[in-house]
């Protein structure tokens, strides 16, 4: 169980998806702050889930793109976890974002990021982000310095 009372994300055939008992109970400051969940994680994937708030706005009165930005590192970022062997550190430092379309206040955002290559320093992942319905909002690409878990070849 998580520190909200969920069970740790499953796939579609029940089966439990890997993600670190330690990352559910003690999310990093970023996450807390963006109010970001991860809902499910497996083999080179991780969808994580946030709700926009007031605060989170632009001018015009929609969510302002770089929360969006940071949702899709976020869930490109968490799907280089799922990878064997493990993955200690990873840092985005080649991050493309493509807005389709604007996401209101209030709207669950869902992105769910997708390894495309995993070597043994770098990491590629891309990103859908959806709102209500299956709106396409941003589409997102990042490369990632990563740090690989010794032991584990």
């Amino acid at each position: 169980m998580n520190e909200k009372g969920a069970s740790p994300p499953s796939g579609e055939d029940g089966a439990q998806r890997r993600v670190g008992t330690a990352d559910l109970l003690n999310p990093s400051k970023a996450w807390q702050w963006l109010g970001l969940t991860l809902v499910d994680s497996g083999e080179g994937f991780a969808t994580v889930e946030m709700t926009a708030t007031e605060d989170m706005g632009n001018q015009s009165g929609f969510v302002h793109g770089g929360m969006i930005s940071a949702l899709a590192d976020s869930a490109m970022g968490r799907s280089l976890r799922t990878i064997e062997p493990g993955v200690s550190r990873a840092m985005s430092f080649d991050l493309r974002l493509s807005f389709v379309n604007a996401a209101k206040i209030g709207e669950t955002l869902r992105a769910t990021g997708r390894v495309i290559h995993a070597g043994q320093r770098t990491m590629v992942a891309e990103c859908r982000v959806e709102g209500s319905g299956g709106r396409l909002i941003a589409t997102a690409s990042a490369t990632f310095a990563v740090t690989r878990e010794k032991g584990n070849n």
